[in-house]
């Protein structure tokens, strides 16, 4: 199928996922890479409550925290 009919079907709200490969889909500027951080004990005190109160994980609230101040 030539993409300009994949792309009638999707602009009519049709289903076109089993056009697609997805194994080699990406999001761009989302991959990961492994950091390692060291934070003071109090740091991680506080992380861990805050994480506790939300019910999140630490390293949620670390991305989260990090994002935002990036994006600002």
């Amino acid at each position: 199928m030539k993409a300009k009919d994949i792309e009638k079907k999707f602009d009519k709200g049709e289903d076109i996922s089993k056009y697609l490969d997805m194994s080699k889909a990406r999001k761009p500027e989302q991959e990961h890479k492994r950091v390692n951080v060291d934070f003071p004990l109090w740091m991680i005190q506080r992380l861990d409550k805050e994480a506790k109160r939300l019910g999140v994980p630490r390293q949620s609230i670390i991305k989260v925290w990090v994002a935002e101040r990036l994006l600002t």
